[in-house]
């Protein structure tokens, strides 16, 4: 393990009930990241979505994984301080290429495997994955940017 849910905390924004990233396990800055989500059928979304079939929002996978990169987007700007990433915010530009192959219901272990495809300036391309048990999941392009929170 390389980051618990406190350690993330310190790198994201996010929090519950929309923080969707338990653990970070693996991390290459400027390369890739792995980390994992453990759905529980106590997640807020199971109320609606559905009451007597609970499956995972895609749309909850592809915040999850854009999460992950979000990490990994911070961890690959170098040298910057706590405080800095502190007053940052990652911004989604766009989501492609988005596939959901396998449903995915509350017991499962949600994988996320991102990998930097670009980088340009303060903008983001990432390849990622979502897996349970080694199976592909979920998939998708996604483009994001690094901005300052007081930017408008």
């Amino acid at each position: 393990m390389l980051y618990d849910v406190t350690e993330i905390q310190r790198i994201l924004p996010h929090r519950y009930p929309f923080l969707l990233i338990d653990r970070v396990t693996e991390l290459t800055p400027g390369k890739s990241i792995s980390g994992y989500k453990n759905v529980s059928i106590s997640e807020p979304v199971f109320q609606g979505h559905f009451p007597d079939h609970p499956i995972y929002p895609g749309v909850m996978i592809v915040e999850g994984m854009a999460q992950a990169g979000g990490i990994l987007a911070f961890k690959s700007m170098g040298d910057v301080s706590p405080e800095e990433i502190a007053n940052k915010v990652v911004y989604f530009m766009s989501i492609d290429k988005a596939k959901f192959r396998k449903p995915v219901v509350p017991g499962d272990r949600l994988v996320y495997e991102i990998i930097l495809l670009k980088n340009r300036g303060t903008v983001w391309f990432l390849d990622a994955k979502a897996k349970v048990d080694d199976t592909l999941v979920a998939e998708a392009e996604l483009k994001a940017m690094i901005v300052d929170k007081r930017q408008k």
